[in-house]
């Protein structure tokens, strides 16, 4: 899913929640999908905590919003970001929006500024829940964001399976793309597949199961079938199951009597 360069985007960060880390990662990945025009942090800045954020604030232009934590217990920095989103639907001429943080607490609002015909995108860690993840158009881990620049196309390993146990299970989702898709062929498109992915399954990322590409993702699984016609674009089918061969019985001899 990647969006007009025109679109105008809305970039909510919880700096309670996300690493200063990512920064940098997660604004290249929205630069894809639209221009940042809204920039915001959201946080208590006179803590340590947030030291590291402070560097990352001039450096990218983005706004600190300043949030006391005046209740122990109580996440107050949920409640201005929510409240800033809210005004910024009404009272600004914007298209999409980034909430960028693993706090199921925001999964009414995506699912709010969906209903309003915005387009959403969640960023967050492996670990957020899945109701934040699905209520987002498309949701990104900030993981693979992190690490790409590092990354092959190879399958995760053991650890990044165990860190990602929320994904769903790749062989299933792949094979009801392409059936979903399949024309009377049985081949199915690779973009088709991909817009279907993308729609059924928020969190679908090829880089979230270590490939760059889903050309490569699904070249690499031994139940799929992909194929470049000449001059046509890319297709894929669920590889045919082979009719068992058939056992003959052996003929039996007999031995001639003398």
């Amino acid at each position: 899913m990647t969006e007009s360069p025109t679109v105008r985007l809305a970039v909510l960060i919880d700096a309670d929640n996300v690493s200063s880390s990512h920064s940098s990662a997660l604004l290249a990945e929205l630069a894809r999908y639209g221009i940042p025009t809204v920039k915001r942090a959201y946080g208590d800045w006179t803590t340590q905590q947030l030291t590291g954020w402070k560097s990352e604030l001039a450096r990218h232009a983005i706004q600190p919003i300043q949030q006391f934590a005046n209740t122990v217990g109580k996440n107050s920095t949920d409640s201005a970001l929510i409240i800033d989103a809210m005004d910024l639907l009404y009272s600004a001429n914007l298209d999409a929006f980034a909430l960028v943080s693993s706090d199921s607490d925001f999964t009414r609002l995506a699912t709010r500024l969906r209903e309003s015909g915005k387009t959403v995108y969640g960023l967050g860690q492996r670990k957020t829940p899945a109701s934040l993840q699905a209520a987002c158009d498309k949701f990104i881990f900030l993981e693979v964001l992190r690490d790409q620049d590092d990354a092959e196309d190879v399958p995760p390993s053991q650890d990044a399976d165990a860190e990602g146990d929320s994904l769903p299970d790749l062989r299933t989702i792949l094979e009801a793309a392409v059936r979903s898709t399949a024309q009377e062929d049985g081949w199915s498109p690779l973009g088709a597949v991909g817009t279907y992915l993308g729609k059924a399954h928020a969190s679908f990322d090829p880089r979230h199961y270590g490939y760059s590409r889903l050309s490569v993702l699904v070249g690499k699984q031994d139940y799929l079938d992909l194929d470049h016609p000449d001059g046509g674009q890319p297709r894929v089918r669920v590889t045919p199951k082979r009719a068992p061969r058939k056992r003959t019985a052996a003929k039996k001899t007999t031995a001639a009597k003398p």
